[in-house]
């Protein structure tokens, strides 16, 4: 049977007239398949085809049609990557300008970033990121944040400062929802990261502030104490320390006065002892002697003249022996006077050396007191100075750690999109018409050559039968019945 076409073979005659063997060139081609029989069978089959291609095309269609729409929206931001804040104290280094922008997209897809999103959005509760999942309550948290990176795409603009944030969702308000949380979050996490240490910074500072005021606190409250205890109302006054240096010098000169007298009276009594005429140098023993002189000259008339016995004699012995005894009393009365004088000036001497060591004594330890209070002074001025500087500086660290200090600026806020970004139908549907055509066309051909093989022209015949035809003629009309 002859499919489409019918053919009719030579006659059976004589056949050796007609060549039984083909050219070389058929020889060689005779295991494939020809054009022509490539297009019977495709001319055989055509409204299997054409039918084949509308029912897929129509399934596809209705399949493409029922698809879930998918919403993006995207959120702008502009990174300084070369910001220098001085209080922040970050600067980036050289040669960290290439990494520094993909540290930021990885910052972004992690957890750090994406889980107070999560909660912020109660995404745990959504379907659409839960998926069904059925399991430990601990493991939703980890599938909920690989469905949400899967929906975010985090790409730098070419050649640009720009980073965008681009979230994929079934509903458009959400997608621009997530966009924007995670964007706020990264915000919020950056200007923390950059102002944090002019944060602690500033803390710090007002921390040791504090601390230097109880230290000049504690500093004048040692001086007062001080003061009140030894007596010093002004320590920086040196008027006390000379008053004190005069009375130890006064001492010294008395001191210095009574040795000396003391040293005359020693001298004048070894002079007495050595020489005793020096002692009838008062004008009472001058006196004395002179009247002792007078009696004995008339003594020695008397006697020459009235005898020893006379009473005028005896009157004179005895005046001379009056005398004598009033002359001795007046020489016991002025070594007994020297010795006198001798001793209250040893005593004197004794008590002003006394006085001045007891004096040196009481300086020494004043200037030991004076000193200990001049340190004290000086830790309260240190401490007062200190203290002073740092407050001057503790409003302008207070006022730059509220600077609010942004590497990160938010350009764009994501819109909820009117129009879905994914599927995009009109090339599922160009791809489902060219796969319809590709099964439309492939199936019958396959069923064709694998399962179904006819005769359907001429080439079938003389290649795969290796018979020869004569002629070829058209289809016949069935003949009519009788």
């Amino acid at each position: 049977m002859i499919g489409s076409q019918s053919t009719l073979a030579a006659s059976s005659g004589d056949q050796s007239q007609f060549p039984t063997s083909f050219p070389p060139e058929e020889e060689e081609a005779g295991g494939g398949f020809t054009l022509v029989q490539v297009w019977y069978m495709l001319l055989a089959n055509v409204w299997l085809s054409i039918g084949i291609f509308l029912v897929m095309l129509g399934l596809a269609f209705m399949g493409i049609k029922w698809l879930p729409k998918s919403y993006e929206a995207t959120a702008a931001l502009i990174v300084n990557s070369d910001n220098t804040d001085p209080l922040a104290g970050r600067n980036l280094p050289i040669g960290q300008t290439g990494t520094f922008f993909p540290t930021q997209v990885e910052l972004i897809n992690n957890p750090v970033v994406l889980r107070p999103v999560i909660d912020r959005l109660k995404l745990q509760t959504d379907r659409r990121f839960t998926k069904g999942f059925v399991g430990d309550p601990k493991a939703l948290d980890d599938v909920v944040l690989a469905n949400l990176r899967g929906a975010l795409q985090v790409q730098q603009g070419g050649g640009s400062q720009l980073l965008y944030i681009s979230a994929m969702a079934l509903d458009a308000v959400q997608a621009a929802d997530i966009a924007n949380a995670v964007a706020e979050e990264y915000l919020r996490q950056t200007s923390q990261r950059t102002n944090a240490p002019a944060i602690e910074r500033a803390k710090r500072y007002s921390d040791q502030v504090a601390e230097l005021r109880s230290k000049v606190d504690t500093t004048q409250a040692k001086v007062a104490e001080f003061r009140e205890r030894h007596g010093m109302a002004d320590l920086k006054d040196g008027q006390n320390g000379d008053s004190e240096g005069a009375a130890l010098a006064d001492l010294q000169t008395k001191l210095l006065q009574a040795r000396n007298e003391r040293r005359q009276l020693e001298s004048k009594q070894v002079d007495a002892n050595a020489d005793s005429s020096a002692v009838l140098e008062t004008p009472q023993a001058v006196g004395l002697q002179d009247t002792l002189n007078k009696l004995q000259g008339q003594l020695g008339q008397a006697t020459a003249t009235l005898g020893r016995q006379h009473p005028r004699v005896l009157q004179l012995q005895s005046e001379i022996d009056s005398t004598r005894k009033a002359l001795q009393s007046a020489v016991r009365a002025r070594s007994d006077n020297s010795a006198m004088l001798l001793a209250r000036a040893r005593e004197l001497e004794a008590k002003y050396e006394a006085a001045m060591a007891a004096e040196q004594n009481r300086l020494l330890e004043r200037r030991g007191e004076q000193d200990e209070g001049a340190k004290l002074l000086l830790e309260q001025r240190l401490a007062e100075e200190t203290y002073a500087r740092a407050l001057r500086g503790l409003d302008e660290v207070q006022f730059a750690s509220v600077g609010n200090y942004k590497d990160v600026t938010l350009v764009s806020r994501a819109e909820p999109s009117v129009k879905a970004a994914k599927p995009n139908k009109l090339k599922l549907l160009a791809m489902a018409m060219m796969a319809s055509m590709g099964v439309a066309v492939g199936g019958p051909f396959a069923f064709e050559l694998l399962l179904n093989r006819r005769i359907r022209c001429r080439d079938d015949l003389e290649r795969h039968f290796r018979i020869q035809m004569l002629a070829q003629f058209g289809r016949m009309s069935p003949a009519p019945a009788a």
